[in-house]
């Protein structure tokens, strides 16, 4: 497996020394949110290239799923992530769902989804990217977020039906949500294009919460799983301690 860390990390640091911090702890990639507020991307792109670690994922803009009026103003923000892509070479897109809509039966604002994505995936799919819908709980950190079930969100990509839209499966999120962590997160292994891990409660760095991560990171491995595991979460302590320590006390009992 390959792990990333999420921009914020290192709290006022810009991409660049992300970059060269992944570089130097032995990781793989680093997840950019929000790549309109990148100034250069083919400025990035070269310094990727010097670093030899680039971003391994970012996010569409960020407008609803469920709202059938915003359908047109979303796929043109992933025509414009799309075009992003291309230029830092990034091979994951991630997508929020928007908030319940007051008013419209649930079915309905579910069945937009599936009409929005189905019609994104023939752009991911010549793009030879994978656009990454994401629940999130709905309890501590993100209240009214459209989906927050595992298998719900499984039912909307089966719907969709197409090898570019899958899951990213955030674990913090999922405890919350329903926990049975490890089941929903091997069990739907085949939907699932990356992993974001934090503890809980607190979503701070794995190894401060209930989570028994060496258990959890294990069994995703079991399933031969070969793709991105990002660390989006927050630090109790200063950040290269903690992936060190993170190294030592967890990836050391997994790999």
């Amino acid at each position: 497996m390959k792990y990333s860390l999420c921009i914020g990390a290192y709290p006022g640091k810009d991409e660049i020394h992300h970059l060269e911090k992944i570089k130097e702890h032995g990781f793989h990639g680093l997840e950019y949110y929000a790549w309109w507020n990148l100034d250069d991307l083919k400025g990035v792109a070269k310094e990727q290239e010097r670093i030899g670690v680039g971003i391994s994922a970012t996010c569409t803009k960020f407008i609803s799923l469920v709202d059938e009026s915003l359908r047109e103003a979303y796929l043109e923000g992933v025509r414009q992530t799309i075009e992003a892509c291309r230029i830092l070479n990034v091979r994951s897109v991630i997508s929020q769902t928007g908030n319940v809509l007051d008013g419209v039966p649930r079915d309905t604002q579910r069945q937009t989804m599936v009409e929005t994505l189905k019609r994104c995936a023939p752009l991911f799919e010549d793009a030879g990217i994978v656009l990454e819908v994401e629940p999130l709980n709905g309890l501590v950190d993100h209240a009214g977020h459209f989906l927050q079930r595992s298998d719900e969100s499984v039912d909307v990509i089966d719907q969709v039906g197409s090898p570019n839209v899958k899951l990213v499966f955030d674990v913090y999120h999922q405890q919350i949500t329903e926990g049975n962590v490890i089941r929903n997160a091997t069990g739907y292994i085949d939907r699932i294009n990356h992993y974001h891990i934090a503890d809980n409660p607190g979503r701070k760095q794995p190894g401060t919460g209930e989570l028994n991560y060496v258990n959890i990171l294990r069994a995703i491995k079991g399933t031969g799983f070969e793709g991105f595991v990002g660390l989006e979460c927050g630090y109790t302590i200063d950040t290269d301690e903690a992936i060190r320590q993170f190294k030592d006390e967890i990836l050391s009992q997994v790999e």
